[in-house]
């Protein structure tokens, strides 16, 4: 029964990365391009999916609104438009 449930895992494990990786775009693809990260899912049992998960799945987005550091957040820290009240 462990054997099976073993099996089972890693055919789930392995489906959900493949589909994943083929989802994401290739700008967003981390270390290794998207058809070398497929082979590495496809291939190298149970660690593959784990290394697209650790390392080759791009990271979180950011907040929506979020323009990162240095823009401004709302119209009272953009200089521009305070230059124009």
């Amino acid at each position: 029964m462990g054997r099976v449930i073993f099996i089972v895992v890693a055919v789930a494990l392995t489906i959900y990365a493949l589909v994943d990786c083929a989802q994401t775009d290739q700008s967003r693809v981390r270390n290794l391009p998207k058809l070398g990260w497929i082979g590495v899912i496809v291939f190298v049992v149970i660690v593959g999916p784990v290394a697209w998960f650790l390392a080759g799945r791009p990271r979180s987005m950011p907040p929506r609104g979020y323009r990162g550091p240095g823009h401004p957040r709302g119209p009272e820290d953009d200089p521009d438009f305070l230059r124009n009240l």
